[in-house]
C-alpha cells in the first residue's frame, strides 16, 4: 500500500500472518479484515509479528486502491501490516503454496471465490497453524497459537545466549 516492494526479507527475524482477500470482497473479507484487525491491534507493540494480506483482485486492486482500504480501516502503521498486490501468477502460486483455494468464478460475487483462512507462518517460513479467518474462536486458537510460538522462539534464544 505504500509501493514499497515486499519479499522474503521484509520478514526476516518475524512471524506473519497471511491472508487473501479484495477490496471489494461483498461476502467473508469484511469479517476477516476484522478478525486480522483484532490480530493486529493484539500484536501491534510485538516487534517479532508482521502481518500480510495479498489481494487476489490484481486488476482492480491498485497499490493507491490498497493504501486507500488501509486507511479506511484504521490501519496506518504499513510496516506492521502489509496490504500488497502483484503479478497474478505469483500471487496465485503463493496461495496454492499455502494451500488457499482461489477460483476466479463469474458466478461469485465479484467473480471470485476464495478461502477465509489465515495462515501463521514461523521465522523459517514454515506454516505453523491456519484459522478460518471469519471465525471469531478460531482466530482467538490461531492467537494463541501465536503466542506459543513466540514463546519458542523466546526459549530457544535464552538458551543460544
Amino acid at each position: 500500500q505504500d509501493s514499497a516492494i515486499i519479499t522474503n526479507e521484509t520478514f526476516e527475524d518475524q512471524i506473519y500472518i497471511t491472508d487473501f482477500f479484495f477490496t471489494s470482497c461483498p461476502t467473508i473479507c469484511p469479517k476477516m479484515t476484522q478478525q486480522m484487525k483484532n490480530l493486529h491491534e493484539y500484536f501491534i507493540d510485538n516487534p517479532n509479528v508482521a502481518f500480510v494480506s495479498h489481494t487476489i483482485d490484481v486488476r482492480r486492486d491498485s497499490v493507491g486502491r490498497l493504501k486507500q482500504y488501509a486507511e479506511n480501516i484504521g490501519i496506518g502503521n504499513a510496516d506492521k501490516w502489509h496490504f500488497v498486490t502483484g503479478d497474478k501468477e505469483a500471487i496465485y502460486e503463493n496461495a496454492d503454496e499455502y494451500f488457499n483455494i482461489i477460483v476466479e468464478d463469474s458466478d461469485a460475487p465479484e467473480g471470485f471465490d476464495h478461502s477465509g483462512r489465515f495462515i501463521l507462518v514461523d521465522k523459517d517460513r514454515h506454516v505453523r497453524a491456519f484459522a478460518n479467518g471469519t471465525n471469531p474462536e478460531e482466530v482467538d486458537h490461531l492467537r494463541e497459537d501465536i503466542e506459543k510460538l513466540l514463546k519458542e522462539y523466546e526459549k530457544s534464544e535464552s538458551i543460544v545466549e
